[in-house]
């Protein structure tokens, strides 16, 4: 297994996919953002809990300093967006939603 199979694969064997060049994320792109969480994080027992409410960092034990490195890549690729080292901080990963924002914010650049 590669490096990537291994970031992106889930104990179910899913995998998110990268957005196509001529495809733009769904139209709640929260679902999206979530959806590369639930399977970055081996979240999948735990999805239908978790809303853009629902904090991230420092709340959900699977989100370590390894596993925001892990969902950083896994985000990169989904979207097709560059995350630079100055972009990160802990104020991204406060919950689901301020996570989703920024890549809305993210897209919105590009």
């Amino acid at each position: 297994m590669t490096v990537d199979e291994h970031l992106h694969a889930s104990p179910g064997g899913n995998r998110t996919r990268p957005i196509e060049a001529d495809e733009t994320p769904t139209v709640d792109l929260g679902d999206d953002v979530k959806a590369v969480v639930v399977t970055t994080l081996g979240l999948q027992a735990r999805a239908e809990t978790i809303d853009a409410a629902t904090p991230l960092l420092g709340s959900l034990p699977e989100l370590d300093s390894m596993a925001v490195l892990e969902l950083i890549v896994a985000v990169e690729q989904r979207f097709r967006i560059r995350i630079e080292d100055e972009d990160v901080s802990g104020d991204i990963f406060q919950t689901l939603g301020t996570l989703t924002a920024f890549v809305a914010g993210k897209l919105a650049d590009s």
